[in-house]
């Protein structure tokens, strides 16, 4: 019997952006870029974030990081790949959906393994830059309420405003705050918390 040696995949130009990729391909990827796999087919990053979306991302995991100290849920940032489940079973050639949100919050550690996180987190937050409108506000906006994702935030770094929206019980987002100046912006997931507008915006003032 002939043996069939597979190409190894080292450069992403070597992948067919029309094709439909598995989460089991996504594993033997040799390419130092960072992609992401939304219902099969491939989302490349198409930049490095900006100075401002870092700060941004910092200041965020850095609240809600020293909150969730000695408590039970956990923040992670981008990298960390979570595998989104709907329609699918959890093993790695059964998944379609790889993401990495700027940051997310898991309530349930039995989600966590080495790989990252299997399911979805309770808290998503994604921090709008100039190429991802479209995908932060509709393509990953449908996708994380049809998998579930109970709350959703969206930063706009450039108008200093946070859209947060919750699951409501017939599946889809209802806005449940919008934060475009000082003061409390408070989260469905962590109702203990309130983040100051000021600690994540005040550097831009």
């Amino acid at each position: 019997m002939t043996s069939v040696t597979m190409t190894p995949i080292t450069d992403i130009s070597q992948l067919d952006p029309d094709g439909s990729y598995s989460y089991a391909d996504y594993l033997t990827w040799r390419f130092a870029e960072y992609v992401e796999l939304i219902k099969g087919r491939i989302l490349r990053k198409m930049s490095a974030p900006s100075e401002l979306h870092q700060q941004i991302s910092s200041d965020l995991h850095g609240v809600i990081w020293n909150h969730l100290r000695r408590k039970s849920c956990r923040i992670y940032a981008a990298p960390f790949d979570v595998r989104l489940l709907r329609s699918t079973g959890n093993g790695d050639a059964q998944v379609k959906t790889v993401v990495q949100p700027d940051l997310c919050v898991v309530c349930d550690l039995a989600k966590i393994d080495r790989r990252g996180c299997v399911g979805a987190p309770d808290w998503i937050i994604e921090i709008v830059s100039p190429g991802s409108l479209v995908l932060d506000t509709r393509t990953k906006f449908d996708l994380y309420a049809e998998n579930g994702v109970r709350e959703y935030w969206i930063a706009f770094p450039g108008e200093q405003t946070i859209l947060a929206y919750a699951l409501a019980t017939n599946g889809d987002y209802e806005l449940t705050g919008t934060y475009a100046e000082p003061g409390a912006m408070a989260s469905r997931t962590l109702p203990e918390l309130a983040i100051d507008w000021a600690d994540i915006f005040t550097e831009q003032l």
